[in-house]
């Protein structure tokens, strides 16, 4: 009777560790590649961050300006023209992070899988 149980239990944890294991896999996978800019929540400019230029990106809104900066893959937001500048903190962004805000400039910035994926949201 032992003996089964333990044979249940080895195929529940193999299991368990085999979904962990494809999540995590999955998740390191994704293609999300694709940048979408949103400013007052219209759509300012979509494109690929892989093999895009290095550039920087000027947005306003009521007389304040953040600046967008893209090198190699990634970008940040290099200058904001908010109080608190918790999107000047965030750092470097690349495929697959999470979006950066900046609420007091309502400019969203998202990374998306492609145009369908992004629509389909």
């Amino acid at each position: 009777m032992i003996r089964n149980q333990r044979f249940w239990v080895a195929v529940a944890a193999f299991v368990f560790l085999s979904a962990v294991a494809a999540s995590i896999i999955l998740y390191f996978s994704r293609s999300e590649s694709t940048v979408r800019i949103i400013q007052d929540g219209k759509v300012v400019t979509a494109f690929e961050l892989e093999g895009h230029p290095d550039e920087e990106l000027v947005f306003e809104y009521e007389g304040r300006k953040n600046i967008v900066e893209i090198k190699d893959g990634r970008l940040r937001m290099r200058s904001a023209d908010c109080p608190d500048k918790l999107c000047e903190r965030s750092g470097w962004c690349g495929k697959g992070s999470l979006p950066l805000i900046c609420l007091p400039n309502r400019l969203v910035i998202e990374f998306t899988a492609s145009d369908t994926d992004a629509v389909a949201r």
